[in-house]
Order: C-alpha cells, then sequence, then structure tokens
C-alpha cells in the first residue's frame, strides 16, 4: 500500500488543499493519501491555531464518503512542536508493510535543509513536490523527487480565517460541510474562540 502523506495544520482545511490531494492521487502511484494534522508546527505561531481535536473534525468533515483520503492524528501522540521525521518514523514502526511518501509545496521544499534530521529523510522517503509560483525546485537535496504541476488556488487558511473574523462568507473556499461547522461553532471569530 503506497500513502501519500499531506502534512499540515489545515487551520482550517481549504478547497486548494483538496484539489491538491486529488490531483496528487490521480497523478502518482499512491493509493491513498492521509492529512497529517499536526498539532504544532515548528515554524508557525501556536496562538493562530485551532484546537488540534477541531481542526481534525474540519478536516473529516471535509473528505467524507471519500474513500482514497484519510484525517490521520498521529501527530496528536507525539511530542509537540512536531517534526515531520519523528512522524514518518512512528508511522514506519506502526504500518511496516506501507510505504509512505512525502507531499510538499516547492515552496516548503526549499527550506527542507532546514527540518529536522532532514539527511535521513530525504534518503528513506519519496518526495512528490507540487509547484507554487514563484518557488522553483533548483536543487534536490538528495531526495527521490517527483515534481507535479498540481491546479493552485490562490487561497489561504490566514485568508478564510481573516474573512470569517470580519463576518464575510468562505462558501466556495471550503467545502459546505466545513463552513457549517466553522459557523455553527464560531471558530476563528476572536483569539478566546480559537483555543476553545
Amino acid at each position: 500500500m503506497n500513502i501519500g502523506l499531506f502534512f499540515g495544520s489545515f487551520n482550517p482545511i481549504h478547497n486548494g488543499h483538496l484539489i491538491i490531494a486529488k490531483y496528487v492521487l490521480q497523478n502518482s502511484q499512491l493509493n491513498k493519501l492521509w492529512f497529517v494534522v499536526s498539532p504544532q508546527n515548528p515554524f508557525k505561531s501556536p496562538q493562530s491555531l485551532l484546537n488540534e481535536n477541531h481542526r481534525l473534525h474540519l478536516v473529516n468533515s471535509a473528505i467524507e464518503g471519500e474513500t482514497d483520503l484519510k484525517a490521520c492524528n498521529i501527530e496528536f501522540k507525539l511530542p509537540k512542536p512536531s517534526y515531520t521525521i519523528n512522524s514518518l518514523t512512528y508511522l514506519a514502526q506502526q504500518y511496516p508493510d506501507y510505504k509512505f511518501t512525502l507531499i510538499v509545496g516547492s515552496d516548503s521544499f526549499q527550506n527542507i535543509n532546514k527540518w529536522k534530521n532532514y539527511e535521513t529523510l530525504v534518503s528513506r522517503y519519496p518526495i512528490i513536490i507540487y509547484k507554487r509560483p514563484g518557488f522553483e525546485v533548483t536543487q534536490d537535496f538528495g531526495a527521490n523527487l517527483t515534481i507535479l504541476e498540481a491546479p493552485l488556488l490562490e487561497i489561504s487558511s490566514t485568508y478564510i480565517r481573516s474573512l470569517v473574523k470580519k463576518s464575510l462568507s468562505i462558501r466556495y473556499l471550503v467545502p459546505d460541510a466545513v463552513k457549517e461547522e466553522i459557523e455553527r461553532n464560531n471558530y476563528y471569530r476572536s483569539a478566546l474562540e480559537n483555543k476553545a
């Protein structure tokens, strides 16, 4: 079983994430793709993060009925902040018969040499890169790379959170189920509610 791992805060998950996930699945040898929800990314401030269980629930809402997509909470069980190599090592132990491939944007890949134990990561795991405008892949850091021209939506979780704070519509930016959950629970309305 070939599993693609798409790590992220997913704060919240949006249609751009889902389009990339489906494109990668349709243009690779992967059988399934797992959205690995990171409780705390070492490169991001935890202040703007919705509680990880709420973000996991939003991912599950977004992919309901999709048999080749899965929400993964493996990093909830590991020390924070989340380091990709620790998560990959743990997953490889838990699922010895699975082959794991990392899925990253070309912007993130440019900084992979700043990741914890990146040499081990690139030597053990294939990497699928989806291109982001302005971030060409100029070196491979010794990794087994596949580069895809996935269709990209110029939206971000930051933009979606800003719309919610202003009480503006996020329809068409996120799946309807995610929109309804955010509205029902008043997620991203204020700093206090973010941490609920």
